[in-house]
């Protein structure tokens, strides 16, 4: 049994029995509005329809889960554009939460968009993917189940790393298999290092490098020892994300523009303002300190509502 189950287990001693299920509850949405009406939309109903019954039947760990230990996740396959017959470029938002404990709040762990996922489907493909061959015999097929099976595993990585100190190291390394081993073809791109600043390849490569090691530390931090504890005692608990968000800066200040930075601070920004804004005056200026540095873009934001 994983750090992660222990700690479930005593977090839901009290919940009625249940039986062990898979770990994912996701909903997944099929945008095809940009799609040209000579290509039947009922292909993206399948598609929809064949995607949600990939992740959600599909056992990704060797724990068990209980139905109400699902992670909740949902993905919003956007296509873009039809580049050819049965081939489509698309964006992928991937949003996920972890309930808090003693409380009926659900906190982001992910919340990111990948603008970058091509793929080939004719209804009722099969959506399958294979660890061991990761590419299959259509490379651009596989690229779709290839890059939805690599979020899950980071998503699952994040949840366990959110409960044990780097209990998610196992699935970090699943999501690096896949993106050593990833689809390769004309059109496809997201995996590779030059591929650009924010993708793929470069978010298992910070979750992965030693030289950001302490990332692990601070979703631990955050986590399970700031959130979780705010129903106990929440001065301690507000120190705790406090030290989370100080040893975040240090890796923001030593390797400046990281994509793991901006990619921890995304959509945090609401939960940040309300868990400092029953802060002591001298946490209040810490925190603004922290996250104007931390999240630019919200800035204003923090400086106005924390004042």
């Amino acid at each position: 049994m994983s750090k992660r189950n222990i700690v479930l287990l005593v977090l839901f001693a009290f919940l009625p029995f249940a039986n062990y299920a898979q770990e994912i509850q996701a909903r997944v949405t099929v945008n095809a509005s940009r799609v040209p009406n000579t290509v039947d939309k009922k292909v993206f109903q399948t598609l929809q329809t064949q995607l949600t019954n990939f992740i959600n039947n599909r056992k990704w760990t060797g724990d068990a889960f209980q139905p109400n230990e699902k992670i909740e996740c949902s993905f919003l396959l956007n296509i873009d554009q039809l580049v050819e017959t049965n081939v489509y470029r698309a964006s992928l938002t991937i949003q996920a939460a972890r309930p808090v404990f003693n409380s009926s709040y659900q906190t982001a762990l992910i919340n990111f968009q990948d603008g970058d996922v091509s793929f080939r489907y004719v209804e009722y493909q099969p959506t399958e993917f294979n660890e061991n061959r990761v590419q299959g015999s259509d490379p651009l097929a596989s690229n779709l189940t290839a890059s939805f099976a690599y979020y899950i595993y980071t998503i699952l990585g994040l949840d366990y790393d959110s409960f044990s100190p780097k209990g998610g190291d196992v699935f970090f390394q699943k999501a690096q298999n896949i993106v050593n081993n990833a689809p390769e073809g004309r059109g496809i791109s997201g995996w590779k290092a030059f591929d650009g600043l924010r993708n793929r390849y470069w978010l298992t490569e910070n979750l992965m490098n030693n030289r950001y090691n302490v990332i692990h530390d601070v979703i631990y931090n955050y986590y399970r020892q700031g959130l979780d504890g705010m129903y106990q005692n929440e001065a301690i608990a507000r120190e705790e994300i406090l030290n989370a968000l100080t040893r975040l800066q240090s890796i923001n200040q030593e390797n400046p523009n990281t994509m793991i930075v901006q990619f921890f601070m995304q959509g945090k920004s609401q939960e940040l303002i309300k868990i400092f804004k029953k802060a002591s005056p001298p946490d209040k200026i810490r925190a603004i300190e922290l996250l104007q540095r931390l999240d630019v873009p919200n800035a204003g934001n923090y400086k106005q509502e924390l004042k």
